[in-house]
């Protein structure tokens, strides 16, 4: 008898699930990897920033995977703070506040932050405003990226959050090995339910992200066309 029929005597399919589980997360992880690239991208295209371009490591844990995916989010938090304090040291009370109200006219705010922008940066591109009135007008990004920390620094300290993303070219029985190497066999069910949670979480998570982040390229691609 197979080691997944005795671990999962009332459930065979449970083998099949728990594949499936860490199939799920590591492609939504690769969409979250993408996504934040093309955000990097768009902010050192537009707005003057270096921010590093990360890629996911095969060789490496989840746990990993998830803290470089962290880093890469801090790194644009940190730009997107700086965006904002030279848009408040720049201009009068009364034009920052314009930025953040809702009721203002979204192409009087872009004029404003390019104006800002072409006064920091010196050589601007044309769509210097839309990007920072996206990132600051609006908060999608920022929540996006704090709810998707949280969850990535919990599926991390998650019992799963030790296997090796390489383990999903080896048979089945290798994956269960592995689990079992990192959890005692009693609690390894308890464990995948957790898993299944933060899973589900991630995934609304993710695509919030990713959607947020599309409202931004979307619209400086149009404008170029």
């Amino acid at each position: 008898m197979a080691l997944s029929d005795l671990l999962y005597p009332e459930n065979p399919k449970r083998r099949q699930e728990l594949i499936h589980l860490h199939r799920e997360l590591l492609d939504c992880m690769s969409m979250n990897f993408q996504a934040t690239n093309e955000l990097a991208g768009v902010l050192n295209a537009h707005l003057g920033c270096t921010i590093t371009y990360i890629r996911m490591r095969e060789s490496s844990t989840i746990k990993e995977n998830c803290d470089i995916i962290i880093q890469a989010m801090h790194e644009i938090q940190c730009q997107v703070q700086k965006i904002d304090s030279d848009m408040k040291e720049k201009l009068e009370p009364v034009l920052y506040q314009k930025l953040y109200d809702i009721e203002e006219p979204e192409l009087e705010k872009i004029a404003i932050a390019h104006k800002v922008f072409s006064t920091v940066l010196g050589k601007v591109t044309s769509d210097a405003g839309v990007v920072a009135v996206k990132l600051l007008s609006s908060n999608l990004i920022t929540l996006a990226i704090c709810k998707l920390v949280s969850l990535l620094a919990q599926i991390g300290a998650s019992v799963l959050g030790g296997i090796s993303i390489a383990i999903l070219g080896l048979g089945m029985e290798m994956i269960l090995h592995a689990i079992l190497g990192a959890v005692e066999r009693n609690h390894l069910l308890a464990a995948v339910r957790s898993y299944e949670e933060h899973l589900a979480e991630f995934k609304e998570a993710s695509e919030k992200y990713q959607h947020a982040i599309h409202e931004v390229t979307s619209l400086v691609i149009l404008k170029v066309q």
